[in-house]
């Protein structure tokens, strides 16, 4: 798509504009974006600023001393202060290390503290057998509720294999 107002460029800004009920759609290229005035380019956010904004917002935001030098990554040596000044873990260690501290975080922002979406097919074979574990188990309920316990017994019995493979990986 090319840029509605230069006509040169290809469009690589797209605004979306609904006034009570009535829809504009503008595509732009980033020079003729950065001249409108609907376009802040130069704003300071960030989601870094962001999401360590949402880090310990109790006590006013104020964090003692003691408390941001006990967490530190063994591995890396990034300290929990560091962390929160940039927004951005040191190694994979460091989910280990200010895990007590990023729990509430993640539960803040997703809702839950575990990966429920899709999974690589190659790299995730014990997370596929846990949700696949997670479903035999609602549908086991469901059994159950229904009463149709020789189905549930099959699946019972099923959820038991797969446990037994993940506790063996």
């Amino acid at each position: 798509m090319i840029c509605e107002e230069c006509g040169k460029n290809p469009s690589t800004v797209h605004l979306t504009k609904i006034i009570n009920g009535k829809v504009s759609k503008m595509h732009l290229c980033q020079e003729c974006a950065k001249k409108h005035k609907n376009f802040d380019f130069d704003s300071s956010f960030s989601i870094h600023n962001f999401l360590t904004g949402l880090l310990d917002n109790t006590n006013d935001g104020k964090l003692s001393i003691e408390h941001v030098e006990k967490y530190k990554c063994e591995k890396c040596g990034m300290t929990y202060g560091r962390f929160r000044q940039t927004g951005r873990i040191g190694c994979s260690n460091c989910y280990n290390s200010f895990r007590e501290k990023l729990v509430p975080l993640l539960k803040r922002i997703h809702g839950h503290d575990n990966h429920i979406g899709k999974v690589p097919k190659k790299a995730g074979g014990v997370i596929r057998i846990r949700k696949e574990i997670e479903a035999l188990r609602t549908r086991l309920d469901e059994a159950v509720r229904k009463e149709e316990f020789e189905s549930a017994v099959k699946l019972r019995d099923k959820i038991r294999e797969l446990q037994k493979t993940v506790e063996t990986k």
